[in-house]
C-alpha cells in the first residue's frame, strides 16, 4: 500500500536515487530484517552515490578531456622520466585549490596529453570545474568571438572554471592577437584559478615563441613562476603501441 505513494513522493522531491533504493529494497525479501535507522540510512546512501555519479558525469562532459583518461591507468613503467611522485601530488589537486599552474612538457607522443586529462578527470571527481581546448583552437574562437561581439562572455566562462588545461603550447608562434588573448585570459586566471600546459618546447624557449619581450615577460611571470613543472623524456609512445593509457 505505502510503495506507490512512496515512490511517487520520493520522485517528486527529486530524490531519485532513494527512489531506485527504495523499490530495490522493497522488492528484497532480506530487507525486512533491517531497521527503520538501517533502511534510511542504505536510502541516503544511495541518493548520495547517484547525486555523485550525475555531477561527475556533467563536470565530465562539460570538460571536453581530449583523452578518456582516469588516474588508475597511468603507466609509471614506460622509460619517460615520469616522477610518480610529482603526477601523484598533481592528482591529489592542492594545488589547484591553492590556484597554482602546472606545465607537462615533452617531446611528441610521450603522453602529455593524456596525462593532463587524468588531472583533468580527478579535477572533476574533486567536484572542481574543468575544460581542456587546445591552444591554437582557442585562439581562433577567441579571434572569432571578438569579430561577432561574443569575446567579452567568452573570457568571463574561461576566468571560471577551476581547471583549463592548454594542450599544444608552443606549436606555432603567437601573433599579436593571440598574445592579447593569451595575456587577458592569464591575468583574469592569476591567483584565482589553475591553469594547465603542455608543450613540446623546454620553457627557456617560450619567451622567444610569445614573440614580443613586454608580453612575454606579463605572459610568462602570470604562467611559470608559480606552476609544478612535469618533464618527460624518451620515445614516442604511439610508435611503441602504447596509446590506450599513458
Amino acid at each position: 500500500m505505502l510503495k506507490h505513494p512512496t515512490l511517487e513522493q520520493l520522485n517528486q522531491l527529486g530524490l531519485t536515487g532513494m527512489a531506485q533504493a527504495f523499490a530495490d529494497l522493497d522488492g528484497n525479501g532480506d530487507a525486512a530484517s533491517l531497521s527503520h535507522a538501517e533502511w534510511l540510512a542504505l536510502l541516503l546512501d544511495h541518493e548520495a552515490t547517484w547525486r555523485n555519479d550525475r555531477r561527475l558525469a556533467l563536470r565530465l562532459r562539460l570538460a571536453k578531456l581530449r583523452h578518456h583518461a582516469v588516474p588508475e591507468d597511468v603507466d609509471y613503467r614506460s622509460a619517460r622520466g615520469l616522477d610518480r611522485r610529482l603526477f601523484e601530488m598533481l592528482l591529489k589537486g592542492s594545488w589547484i585549490g591553492a590556484h597554482e599552474n602546472c606545465a607537462i612538457i615533452g617531446p611528441a607522443g610521450v603522453g602529455k596529453s593524456w596525462l593532463a586529462c587524468a588531472v583533468g578527470h580527478q579535477a572533476c571527481r574533486d567536484n572542481r570545474s574543468v575544460l581542456y581546448t587546445r591552444l591554437p583552437r582557442l585562439i581562433d574562437e577567441l579571434s572569432l568571438a571578438k569579430g561577432d561581439g561574443r569575446i567579452a562572455a567568452r573570457m568571463k566562462s574561461l576566468a571560471r572554471v577551476d581547471l583549463l588545461i592548454l594542450d599544444d603550447w608552443g606549436l606555432e608562434p603567437l601573433d599579436g592577437n593571440a598574445r592579447h588573448h593569451l595575456l587577458e585570459i592569464l591575468e583574469d586566471r592569476y591567483g584565482r584559478r589553475s591553469t594547465l600546459v603542455t608543450s613540446q618546447l623546454p620553457i627557456a624557449r617560450w619567451f622567444d615563441l610569445i614573440g614580443d619581450p613586454t608580453y612575454a615577460d606579463a605572459i610568462l611571470d602570470r604562467l611559470v613562476h608559480n606552476a609544478h613543472r612535469l618533464e618527460l623524456s624518451g620515445e614516442s609512445m604511439r610508435r611503441l603501441g602504447q596509446i590506450a593509457t599513458a
